[in-house]
């Protein structure tokens, strides 16, 4: 019988694995900072406190989705922050379960480990540079240890690094575009002709179920996209459709964005974000058996209502389809138990929440689950 940990459970992706595994009938315990009603829940702030050596009795496998991400801060006034919960946190997590006999370890990523996005080319895993902002340090820096710790305990460990996510309730870049684009501030930006890679929140889910159950996965880093570059102009037409506005006809010529990014280097940062190339290959995922199963051109054309984000302050159950489960070990034939162990904290109720080229290929900002952004 299947006993899981995951950690991140209230976070964007997070949210989508729990309904996946919930699905599944698997044994699921939460590592999480406020306690959860239909699960069992260790209650620890990861980077506060230690992690209590009761959330890892009897579990087999771990999903380590929480991390810090995205602040709108100055990076520099926050980097003990990133720090303590990428790197600190994610590494006595992974030492205790070690210790405890886990036997597999999953940890979510981004692409920003794996550096800077190189222009008019494909990147892969291979291609390793220096990570981008204290954010790719930190998961960088977290990813080295947690391989080394994999090496010397036999834990099996196993990386995901997401491109763009996106999909119900996206937040981050995404969901502030959306947002500028529905209120009407949001600039309607030129076809550059530039390569950005995603992934739907679903599939990437799907992967990490995936990755977690595949031997072949053991001490290996994956990139995770859909398979299918499209380029910002694409994705701001689907969004506006998404919201119901109108496609602008016209843009903001690139001529204009390159100007204002001369009073600056924060804003060249952000115009090359906006309008350069982060095109990644997911061959090696698709080498052991995945296949997106949804693409931004097919949500477009088909329902334009995955980037509504719905309402915070409500709680949310069976909003959004449940995916598609994989065929994997780790989900068949386990009957849903509650695991209870003495000085667990169990409450009940979780809180719910064109078409380019098919080349290979492939998120926001605040205290958030794992790579809620990369």
């Amino acid at each position: 019988m299947k006993r899981i940990l995951l950690t991140g459970s209230t976070g964007f992706i997070g949210c989508r694995l729990l309904k996946l595994l919930e699905s599944s009938k698997c044994e699921i315990r939460l590592l999480s900072r406020q306690p959860h009603s239909d699960y069992e829940t260790i209650v620890c702030d990861l980077g506060k406190k230690q992690v209590p050596d009761s959330a890892l009795v009897s579990i087999d496998t771990v999903f380590h989705l929480a991390g810090y991400a995205h602040d709108l801060h100055d990076a520099t006034s926050v980097e003990n922050r990133y720090q303590a919960i990428n790197v600190e946190a994610t590494v006595q997590l992974a030492k205790l379960a070690a210790e405890n006999g886990v036997k597999r370890f999953l940890f979510v990523s981004s692409v920003k480990a794996g550096g800077s996005a190189i222009v008019d080319r494909c990147m892969t895993e291979e291609d390793q540079g220096e990570p981008e902002g204290i954010y790719g340090k930190t998961k960088r820096e977290a990813e080295l240890k947690l391989l080394e710790i994999g090496r010397q305990s036999g834990m099996q460990v196993m990386i995901v690094r997401p491109s763009l996510v996106y999909g119900p309730g996206v937040k981050g870049n995404l969901g502030l575009m959306r947002r500028g684009i529905e209120k009407g501030w949001f600039p309607p930006i030129p076809e550059t002709e530039n390569r950005r890679s995603m992934i739907h929140v679903d599939d990437l889910v799907r992967a990490l179920l995936l990755v977690a159950e595949d031997k072949r996965a053991n001490g290996e880093i994956f990139i995770a996209t859909d398979g299918v570059p499209h380029s910002s102009r694409e994705i701001f037409e689907a969004i506006c459709q998404s919201v119901g506005k109108a496609v602008p006809q016209w843009s903001v010529p690139k001529i204009v964005f390159e100007g204002l990014s001369l009073f600056s280097p924060r804003i060249r940062y952000k115009v090359d974000k906006l309008l350069g190339d982060e095109y990644y290959s997911s061959e090696k995922l698709q080498s052991i058996g995945f296949k997106a199963q949804r693409t931004l051109r097919e949500m477009n054309e088909t329902a334009f209502s995955f980037f509504i984000i719905p309402h915070s302050n409500r709680r949310v159950r069976n909003v959004f389809p449940v995916p598609v489960l994989p065929n994997t070990p780790l989900l068949r034939s386990t009957s849903r138990s509650r695991l209870i162990h003495t000085g667990v904290s169990i409450s009940r109720g979780v809180p719910m929440l064109k078409k380019r080229s098919s080349s290979p290929s492939t998120p926001n900002t605040r205290p958030t689950s794992a790579s809620d952004a990369s």
